[in-house]
């Protein structure tokens, strides 16, 4: 799985949102630095050719569906990031977000209870 640009990341989480959308839906949706129809048409054929959506055609448009889902690639991406940035340590992870106060003690407390809390069989 390749990673995305942060514009194909944006246009991911449309989708992910949206579950299915015409690229006019997905423009739509996009606040912040709105690209022209074209570019954003090309962007999204672009997803297509990674693997990442596919789309069903309507005479000559197209509604575009994702094929990766968001737990997917965010769990491949976190797993990255930790690696990157935390010497592949989700201790050193958590202790950022806390010497940041990104994360509340009773935040952390939860998670605690998470872990603690013994994973039933599947």
């Amino acid at each position: 799985m390749q990673k995305l640009t942060n514009k194909e990341e944006e246009i991911m989480h449309i989708l992910w949102k949206l579950k299915k959308a015409f690229v006019k839906e997905v423009q739509a949706e996009i606040t912040e630095d709105q690209p022209h129809y074209n570019t954003l048409s090309t962007i999204v054929r672009n997803l297509e050719e990674k693997g990442f959506v596919a789309h069903n055609a309507f005479g000559n448009t197209h509604q575009y569906y994702p094929l990766i889902t968001l737990e997917a690639y965010s769990k491949k991406y976190m797993k990255t990031a930790i690696d990157n940035y935390f010497n592949s340590s989700y201790k050193n992870m958590v202790s950022f977000f806390a010497k940041e106060e990104k994360i509340s003690a009773a935040e952390l407390r939860e998670i605690l209870a998470m872990i603690e809390t013994p994973k039933e069989d599947k």
